[in-house]
C-alpha cells in the first residue's frame, strides 16, 4: 500500500513538472528570442544577445502609438466598468428588490453571450451613428460588454461588507452616497482590484472588437498591430515579435503588482463591527 502511494505521488509530481514545462517553455522562448536578432521558432540561447529588437520596437512611432491607443481604450473601459459596477451592485446587494433574482439571472445570462453574436448589429449601430474609428466609442462599447460579469462579481464582493458599518455612518449623519464612498468603497478595494484586473486584461488582449470597429492605422491598439510582424508566405520576424510580446505584457504585470498589496488584504473585516 505504501509503495502504491509513493508511486501515485511520484506520478503526480511528474505530471505537474510536465505541465510546468508546457507553461514555462513558451515564456522562455519569448524572452530568449527577444534578445536574439536571428531568432527562430526553436528554443535556443542567442549566440550574441542584443537589444536591437527592443530598440526597433521602442523607436517605431506607430508601435508606440498603438500601445498608447491600447492604454486609452483599456484604461477608459476599466474606469467605466468599475464605477458603474459599484453603483449597480449597491442596490442589488443592499436593498430587498422584488426583481433582484430576475435581474441577477439576466446579468448571468448576458455573460454567456459570445462577442460574435453582437458584432454585426454593433457594427451597423456604429456605422449609423458615425462612430466608426472612434477610440472613445469603442471603449464605451467594450465597457458595456464587460458590465454583466463585472456587476455579478462586484455584487458578490459587496455582500461581504457588513451593513452595520453603514448603519453606524448613517446614525452619525452620513448620507447613502457618503456611506458608499467612505465606508463601503474602502472595504471593497480588493474586489474593485479584481474587477479592474479582469476587465483590463480582457480588453488589453481583445483583438476582434477594435479590428472591426477601428478602421485607421493610427487608432489601432497593440492587440491588433501585432499582426504587422506576420509577413506574407508565412514569413515572421520572430525576434521583433518576441520583443513586442515582452513589452506587451508589461502593463498587465504592473497592474497586478500595484493591486497586489490591496488584494492580499482579503475581505476579512478583522472585528470591524465589534463594540
Amino acid at each position: 500500500m505504501n509503495q502504491r502511494r509513493k508511486f501515485v505521488k511520484i506520478l503526480q509530481h511528474i505530471i505537474l513538472v510536465l505541465v510546468g514545462i508546457l507553461f514555462i517553455a513558451p515564456l522562455a522562448w519569448m524572452f530568449l528570442a527577444s534578445v536574439d536578432t536571428s531568432a527562430i521558432q526553436t528554443l535556443r540561447l542567442p549566440a550574441e544577445p542584443s537589444f536591437e529588437n527592443f530598440s526597433f520596437i521602442l523607436g517605431s512611432e506607430s508601435i508606440r502609438r498603438s500601445f498608447l491607443n491600447g492604454l486609452l481604450i483599456s484604461g477608459g473601459q476599466t474606469l467605466l466598468v468599475v464605477v458603474i459596477c459599484v453603483l449597480a451592485a449597491y442596490p442589488l446587494s443592499r436593498y430587498q428588490l422584488g426583481y433582484k433574482r430576475t435581474m441577477m439571472m439576466s446579468v448571468l445570462f448576458m455573460t454567456s453571450l459570445p462577442m460574435t453574436v453582437v458584432m454585426v448589429p454593433a457594427f451597423q449601430m456604429f456605422l449609423y451613428m458615425r462612430l466608426l474609428d472612434s477610440r472613445a466609442a469603442v471603449a464605451v462599447f467594450m465597457a458595456a460588454t464587460a458590465l454583466p460579469y463585472g456587476i455579478w462579481m462586484m455584487k458578490n464582493f459587496m455582500d461581504s461588507v457588513p451593513t452595520d458599518l453603514e448603519e453606524a455612518a448613517w446614525i452619525d449623519g452620513a448620507s447613502v452616497w457618503q456611506g458608499l464612498r467612505r465606508v463601503v468603497a474602502p472595504l471593497m478595494v480588493p474586489g474593485i482590484c479584481v474587477v479592474a484586473i479582469f476587465t483590463f486584461t480582457g480588453s488589453w488582449g481583445n483583438f476582434f472588437v477594435p479590428f472591426i470597429l477601428l478602421t485607421s492605422q493610427d487608432n489601432l491598439p497593440a492587440s491588433v498591430t501585432i499582426f504587422q510582424f506576420f509577413g506574407n508566405f508565412g514569413l515572421v520576424n520572430y525576434g521583433r515579435l518576441a520583443a513586442f510580446s515582452v513589452l506587451y505584457t508589461v502593463p498587465v504585470i504592473l497592474l497586478y503588482a500595484i493591486s497586489q498589496r490591496f488584494m492580499s488584504k482579503g475581505f476579512s473585516m478583522g472585528g470591524a463591527t465589534k463594540g
